[in-house]
Parts: structure tokens; C-alpha cells; sequence
């Protein structure tokens, strides 16, 4: 028998999924730490802090400890890490925990080094590290030990990585701090433009996951947007169309398409006639934009699939990876 848990860590900059080995995914919350600025000692972690985010009175401070993809605090990143191990109630007899963590494919192998250090202190036996696209490609059902080409588009709340995955590793990839967070910055700085109205990061993600598009015509609703008129002061509301949202996304989502493109062109030809075959597949939050899988298959004339439940697909491949060590160098 077994005493020492297994799991797995996606490490995200808008949310913390861990998947326990035999239970599946236990822990889905944002990756959010509210501190007591005068103590420094934390408040409230996870789903209640991100409640409180834009919200907070003088000596409270929500923060976000991941950064485009990247850690920017690490004794926050800490805090946050410890404080859902602990709530797994991993600690037996015999148990310290294996822990694989998910980080994005460009870290530097300082961070890398710094994630394992704070896993460790969190008390875990063996530390692996993994890049996410191969481990959302994992997740979303690709059998990426083949010798054949696999390409994922993984959009996250940070960063988004682009990759193409033959014989269980990436061959080409790319990585770009342009995501979920940022077409939400998009869409505040749009509504700020046209309308004069101040709305914070809650307001835009909903805008985005209700009636946001990134292929013009393919919806037609509409929003009630509150905020505060820049002019005035006061609080006021608009609305506003699915087609606008298009417009201020489209950056973004020409920014996703561009790197596709580029990495696409740095394949070797074997693998492209694979991709051509078999598709893109689209992972993480952001694979949820609507219409976003239908530009890319227009723009890069190749099928593209959003894989079943985006959101999850790197905690599944943690519990893939963790049940064939194998995969693991």
C-alpha cells in the first residue's frame, strides 16, 4: 500500500485548480490572497478574497500573486499554496506528498526553481515541474507520445502558449502575456473610449463570458453595463452589443492568431501534415470565447476543436501524468 499522496497544481494567474490522486480535482478557486497590510498576515484565500477585489477598505489589499503566468510574490504565491494543501489534510503518518506543479512554457529555471522551493516548504517529498501545454494537451485527450504532431492553443487568465507536441515534448512553442486578463483590460479601456465609463475587472469578465465574441455577426445580445461616468462622477449604466466586444477584442485575438501563424511556420512539414489532419485544440478559459475557435480555423485554414471542459484540462493531465510517472523526466 501507498501512504504518500500524489497531486497535481495548476498554477494559474486567475485561478488554482489541485487534483488529488483517486479523488480528482478537489480545489478549484482564484488565485487570490486578501492581506491585512498593517499584521501582513492573510485575511481570506481563494474564492472569498476574490470577492473582495476592487472592494477592499484602506488596510485590506487583495492580491493576485501570479502575474502574466509568471509568480510576481512569491511569500503570497506561498501563503496561497500552503493554505490549500493544508485544507487537503494530506499530512498522515507516512505522507509527504508528490507534488507535480504546471507553470507556463517560457519560465526561466530561476522560477522554476523558486516554484519548487515553495512546494517544498509546503512539505512535499518530490517536486516535478511541468510546462503546461503539454499537460493541458494531456488533459484534453491527445496522445502526445506518438510520433505524430499535436498542436494546443492553451489561453489562460495570464498568458497563452501556443504548441505542437510529437513523441511525449514540445518541438515548437511559443508563449505570450496576452489572455483572458488582458481582453478584459481591452474591454474596460474600450467602454472608457466610447462611453466615458469607468467599469472594474469583474464588470469585463462578465461582459466577456455573456456576450463577448471574437467573430463579428455570430451573436446578438446585449449587456446592461454599470460603472461610473467619467464625467459626471456619478454611477451610470449603458448598454452595450455583442459586436462591440468584437471590435475591442480583436487585438487580442489577431495577437493569438499571429502566434499561432508564427508557430506553425517554425514546424517541420511531417508534423504540419499531421496538424492538418488531426486539428487544433483549444484548452483553458479562454478557449470559452465565443467564436474564437471559428476565426482561428478561418485565419489558419485548419480544423479547430475547443476541448471538452477547457478550464479543467491541465488538472486532468496532472492526474494523467501522476498515474504514468513515466511521462515525468
Amino acid at each position: 500500500m501507498r501512504f504518500s499522496k500524489e497531486i497535481g497544481i495548476d498554477l494559474g494567474t486567475a485561478n488554482i485548480l489541485i487534483y488529488v490522486k483517486g479523488e480528482g480535482i478537489v480545489v478549484n478557486e482564484p488565485s487570490v490572497v486578501a492581506m491585512d497590510a498593517e499584521t501582513q498576515r492573510p485575511i481570506a484565500v481563494g474564492s472569498e478574497a476574490k470577492s473582495m477585489l476592487g472592494k477592499t477598505p484602506g488596510r485590506v489589499q487583495a492580491i493576485r500573486p501570479l502575474k502574466d503566468g509568471v509568480i510576481a510574490d512569491f511569500q503570497i504565491t506561498e501563503i496561497l499554496i500552503t493554505h490549500f494543501i493544508n485544507k487537503l489534510n494530506l499530512k498522515g503518518i507516512f505522507s509527504r506528498p508528490t507534488i507535480l506543479i504546471c507553470c507556463p512554457s517560457n519560465i526561466t529555471s530561476i522560477e522554476k526553481s523558486a516554484i519548487k522551493d515553495v512546494a517544498e516548504r509546503c512539505g512535499a517529498k518530490r517536486v516535478y515541474i511541468e510546462e503546461e501545454p503539454k499537460v493541458a494537451a494531456i488533459g484534453a485527450g491527445l496522445d502526445i507520445s506518438k510520433p505524430t504532431g499535436n498542436m494546443v492553443i492553451d489561453i489562460g487568465g495570464g498568458t497563452t502558449d501556443v504548441a505542437i507536441l510529437s513523441l511525449g515534448d514540445i518541438v515548437t512553442s511559443s508563449s505570450l502575456k496576452i489572455a483572458g486578463d488582458k481582453m478584459d483590460e481591452e474591454l474596460i479601456k474600450y467602454i472608457k473610449e466610447k462611453y466615458k465609463l469607468l467599469i472594474g475587472d469583474h464588470t469585463a469578465e462578465e461582459i466577456k463570458i455573456d456576450i463577448g465574441t471574437a467573430l463579428k455577426g455570430s451573436r446578438d445580445k446585449t449587456f446592461d453595463v454599470r460603472g461610473r461616468d467619467l464625467v459626471t462622477g456619478l454611477p451610470h449604466t449603458i448598454t452595450i452589443h455583442s459586436d462591440e466586444t468584437e471590435v475591442a477584442l480583436r487585438e487580442s485575438c489577431q495577437t493569438i492568431v499571429r502566434a499561432a501563424k508564427h508557430v506553425l511556420e517554425q514546424t517541420p512539414p511531417e508534423l504540419s501534415a499531421d496538424i492538418v489532419n488531426r486539428g487544433i485544440f483549444l484548452t483553458g478559459g479562454g478557449a470559452l470565447l465565443h467564436g474564437l475557435d471559428k476565426l482561428l480555423e478561418k485565419e489558419l485554414n485548419v480544423p479547430v476543436f475547443v476541448a471538452d471542459k477547457p478550464l479543467d484540462c491541465v488538472a486532468e493531465g496532472c492526474g494523467i501524468m501522476l498515474d504514468n510517472l513515466s511521462y515525468l523526466k
